[in-house]
């Protein structure tokens, strides 16, 4: 269950809120008490409560880490450029682009234009002119400088958000970065020993193990409470037993310091890609007393003083320069900004002279303003307590004030998501959407199962990621050699099988509330296959030869022979040895038996099992065993598998982003020896070196049409070499309180790209709401 939030106690809902208030009034026998009365009852009826996982509290575009964190992020600021209903960047935002979507036209109208210019040098000149008279929420002007500002912070050598514009290919960014390491970075390396004291002193050094120390037990520790706290451990167990279903083993005597240092050892040092890996719910860093104070750069040799593809051009206008043509740098450029006068220091920042707002290599003002955040979006700040973010409307929003009051977003365990729409104290949620969940909210409406229900409302759009059944290429290979005809035939034995019972289980686990894939490529994308394209096919619907292996017509029954058959087609071409229709021996390097793993937290719940479970019965009859490990600790074991480079074959899903770079999950750098994988290419293992020059290919273009054509090549590659088998596109919902929210006032046409907080500033409740 690893990367899980533990969620705490439900926050007062906004009835109790307001009652309260209400009843104070009511006590007073004053004018004023019995106007204050109904002031309060007016705010009541003009709020919007919006159910929400648990917050962080984190509402600083820069330092927000969790989802519902973002989400109210979204209420309170806007970035440079904004993105239509299918994910594309619009570039001219002041006038407005109008695009079809469904058979509708829709202008789209943001902050900014982007021009973008491809130079004879391969540099690529992104040049930005920000709309003029906008104003922040506190009442100061809107200019380039708030946006500058923003880029250093994001791209300051100390900065640890989620934000990676500094991985762009920004001229000058290298430059500006080196010579300078943060002080938690410089420690941890140098390590409790080290003697030498040229950029700190004993005492800073001794306190800081002695901070880190107590983080790393209270770390450990959580992850114990939490595997305890969800059933994998009984009270009592030992720490060792404990991590073992973390996918750590210890001995029996270990204690929680035992636990940190293994995981530390695991991940080489690298104490925060631990943290995020591997938590509970906090973070290393959040357990640390003081680790702000180790945030703070140590200059460690020279840098540039500015980055010198950042330039501004005027009072609302500036160019970003890349070395070269990057075609995901749009969707970064694109960044939320934030006021220099208020998250800076007006005094710190003259452009001219290299100063951006702060001193470089501290960010600790900038830090300061995380959970009181000014913006310039449709609404504005109020606070956050007892689990509930609360949100007002902006009145100098420049797309006009909205026509709700307030929002709150308010913590809801997941169970009760969808009983408070359906009774009226929640107005919006995001329940997990299953055939149950369907089946609850049809009861609501009266029994039927009408999305447009009298108490209920229902949106559904397309998960923005795909379930997937994974197999490593080097583990599941003949001979050692996984690139060969013959490993890839056994992996397209093992996927045929696999893939023909994808239809059955996706129809009994998702009903009509997902489809089946057939590429590995989230159905979101404008680069996925679609079925009226020229070459498109089935996932392993040919045999061994290139042949059909199913026919119109054909039962269910008789495509699950026709898989089993053609499997013993691929078996035979990869040198297993089949007589009678079984296999009864295995090529040197390659076994009759593999291991599935699949997180169905020990009783098959997960879409992918029926799936596995009509496979390995399959499999058996021609004497292949499939082995599958159902796991009760969610991911963790399967992440730790592969992150080993151990696991064979697995279960799990990607989440996708608007733009489909493959980079990431199948780059392998086979021209320089794999020097420089994309960080997931270990999970398949896949090296192949016309894919890598696909994709790179692909990266160094804007021009779509041209990029779709070398997706469908790389993915054809991928299907070929059987690492991946494509299984699910499922569907997510907003449900709506038909009775209180206006829902003809809610932006049309959502998709996973566009949702209820666009157009936000049009959204009404219902008048008796």
């Amino acid at each position: 269950m690893k990367n899980m939030k533990k969620f705490l106690a439900l926050a007062l809902t906004a009835g109790m809120v307001f009652g309260q208030l209400t009843g104070v009034a009511a006590e007073e026998t004053t004018e004023a008490a019995t106007e204050a009365a109904a002031e309060a009852t007016e705010k009541k009826a003009n709020t919007l409560v919006v159910a929400a996982d648990g917050m962080d509290g984190k509402f600083s575009p820069f330092f927000y880490t969790a989802v519902p964190d973002e989400d109210v992020v979204r209420t309170l600021f806007e970035g440079l450029l904004v993105s239509d209903r299918e994910g594309s960047v619009v570039l001219k935002g002041i006038e407005g682009e109008t695009r079809p979507y469904n058979g509708t036209d829709y202008t789209y109208k943001g902050i900014a234009d982007c021009d973008i210019v491809e130079n004879e040098d391969g540099t690529v000149d992104y040049n930005f002119t920000l709309k003029e008279g906008l104003i922040w929420s506190d009442g100061e002007p809107i200019t380039i400088d708030d946006v500058i500002f923003s880029a250093y912070v994001y791209c300051d050598p100390t900065y640890d958000g989620n934000s990676t514009l500094f991985a762009l290919p920004i001229e000058g960014m290298e430059a500006y970065r080196t010579g300078m390491e943060t002080l938690f970075n410089l420690l941890t390396a140098a390590g409790p020993d080290n003697t030498d004291f040229t950029y700190w002193d004993e005492a800073t050094q001794t306190a800081f193990w002695a901070d880190l120390n107590q983080a790393g037990d209270a770390f450990a520790q959580s992850i114990v409470d939490y595997v305890i706290a969800a059933g994998y451990n009984a009270e009592g167990d030992s720490v060792a037993a404990c991590a073992a279903n973390w996918g750590y083993t210890l001995d029996e005597s270990a204690t929680v310091t035992d636990f940190f240092n293994a995981m530390v050892e695991a991940y080489e040092g690298d104490y925060l890609t631990m943290s995020s890996t591997e938590t509970a719910g906090p973070l290393i860093t959040d357990l640390m007393e003081d680790y702000n104070a180790y945030t703070i750069g140590i200059e460690t040799g020279e840098s540039a003083p500015s980055i010198s593809g950042i330039k501004k051009t005027g009072d609302y206008t500036m160019t970003i320069t890349t070395t070269s043509i990057d075609a995901t740098a749009i969707y970064q450029l694109g960044f939320i900004f934030c006021p220099l006068h208020y998250y800076g220091d007006v005094a710190e920042y003259d452009y001219d002279n290299n100063k951006f707002g702060f001193p470089k290599g501290d960010l600790s003002g900038v830090k300061a303003k995380t959970s009181a955040p000014i913006g310039n979006g449709a609404f504005t700040f109020v606070s956050f307590e007892n689990g509930v973010a609360t949100v007002q409307a902006n009145p100098t929003y420049w797309k006009g004030q909205p026509k709700i009051d307030y929002i709150n977003f308010q913590h809801v365990q997941e169970a009760d998501k969808i009983s408070g729409v359906g009774a009226g104290t929640l107005d919006i949620a995001e329940p997990s959407f299953s055939l149950d969940a369907v089946a609850e909210m049809a009861e609501l409406n009266g029994g039927s199962e009408d999305f447009d229900g009298d108490v209920i409302t229902i949106k559904t759009v397309a998960n923005l990621g795909y379930g997937y059944i994974g197999i490593n290429a080097k583990n599941v290979s003949v001979g050692g050699d996984m690139s060969s005809d013959a490993s890839k035939n056994l992996r397209k034995a093992i996927a045929t099988v696999l893939s023909v019972y994808r239809d059955v289980a996706m129809d009994s686990y998702y009903g009509e509330w997902a489809n089946v894939i057939n590429y590995p490529i989230s159905d979101t994308s404008w680069a996925a296959p679609r079925v009226t394209d020229e070459g498109y096919q089935v996932a392993f619907s040919v045999d061994v030869n290139g042949n059909p292996i199913y026919t119109d017509g054909m039962t269910e029954d008789e495509k699950y022979a026709a898989a089993l058959q053609a499997a013993l087609g691929f078996f035979e071409a990869a040198g297993y040895t089949v007589e009678d229709g079984k296999l009864t021996a295995a090529p040197e390097g390659a076994s009759l038996e593999y291991e599935m793993m699949i997180p169905g937290s020990g009783i098959g719940d997960h879409p992918n099992f029926m799936i596995v479970s009509m496979a390995k019965d399959a499999l058996a009859t021609i004497g292949f065993n499939l082995i599958i490990t159902d796991l009760s600790d969610g991911t963790v074991t399967i992440g730790n598998n592969l992150d080993a480079g151990t696991a064979e074959l697995w279960t799990m899903a990607w989440q996708a982003t608007a733009d489909p770079d493959m980079y990431q999950i199948y780059y392998s750098d086979v021209a320089n020896g794999g020097a420089n994988p994309g960080g997931s290419n270990k999970y398949y293992s896949i090296q192949d070196p016309e894919l890598d020059e696909l994709i790179m290919a692909a990266r160094q273009s804007t021009d779509q049409s041209y990029r779709k054509v070398l997706y469908k090549e790389c993915l054809d590659i991928i299907v070929d070499w059987a690492c991946e088998i494509p299984v699910y596109q499922r569907q997510n919902c907003e449900i709506y309180s038909t009775e209180r929210v206006n829902v003809s006032t809610l932006t049309p046409d959502i998709t996973t790209y566009w949702d209820w907080i666009n157009d936000i500033e049009l959204l009404e409740l219902n008048e008796n709401a």
